[in-house]
């Protein structure tokens, strides 16, 4: 497989494949890859991203409502990590999404995740120029895309060193606070950082509920949480490009 420009896209951007195969899940998708802009002029080795929503992420051609602008706020801050993105798959989003089942249906989480782990990881490792173990392995998504990084974190810690979870959609597990006490007392061993961000005026408290859940991880010594609560905040891809700096440059302050 061969990453390819497809115009119009930032010089940063390039698309692994239209079509790359998830064998967990028999589907197909489009795999999105930033590389820094330094990345061809030496032989540094670089933390990865991994991120959902792909198609949000740095076109607004290929958004279904507004992009993140990933790739400018990257250059701007001279980034130095690869960021590797797939999109997501229409109907099939919210079960790809879903660790558990819900009103929305069948949670194909556990799936999705694995074939970011033991598929598209494997061929991002032996490709580019990447540090692959788990401190230097991230996620991060909004809303369902923030729901299953965090279930993804918090349920593969071996893997991924943390995540950033921008306004997820809490509401739909209800029990996700007693889920969060089993799993944290049973991960001591993988020490994890957590970015939170959510909008004071995004619907259902979503904000109190993130907050909540932020507060629960830190009573655990292994866990390290900012916290952002913006208090005329979205639920909106424009308020999370606005965030994704933040989040940048905490990701890198390690």
């Amino acid at each position: 497989m061969q990453a390819v420009k497809t115009a119009p896209t930032n010089k940063n951007v390039w698309i692994i494949d239209t079509a790359f195969f998830m064998p967990q899940v028999g589907r197909y998708r489009r795999v999105w890859l930033y590389l820094p802009e330094e990345y061809g002029r030496t032989r540094k080795k670089y933390p990865v991203l991994y991120m959902h929503d792909g198609q949000n992420l740095f076109e607004e051609w290929s958004s279904f409502s507004g992009e993140w602008g990933v790739d400018e706020t990257l250059d701007a801050l001279r980034g130095k990590c690869i960021v590797v993105a797939v999109d997501n798959g229409g109907d099939k989003r919210m079960s790809e999404y879903s660790f558990h089942d819900t009103e929305h249906g069948n949670g194909e989480g556990r799936l999705y995740t694995e074939f970011i782990l033991h598929t598209l990881k494997p061929y991002i490792d032996t490709t580019y120029r990447t540090l692959d173990d788990r401190a230097n392995t991230y996620t991060a998504g909004s809303s369902m895309g923030g729901l299953i990084s965090f279930y993804a974190a918090m349920y593969y810690p071996q893997y991924f060193g943390g995540a950033g979870i921008f306004s997820p959609s809490f509401w739909l597990m209800p029990g996700l606070r007693d889920e969060i006490k089993a799993l944290a007392s049973g991960h001591s061993e993988y020490p994890q950082r957590y970015f939170f961000y959510a909008g004071g005026k995004e619907e259902g408290n979503l904000a109190g509920a993130v907050s909540a859940v932020a507060e629960d991880l830190r009573q655990y010594g292994h866990y390290s949480v900012e916290l952002k609560i913006s208090p005329y905040g979205k639920h909106t891809e424009a308020d999370w490009r606005k965030q994704f700096g933040r989040f940048y440059r905490w990701l890198i302050k390690r």
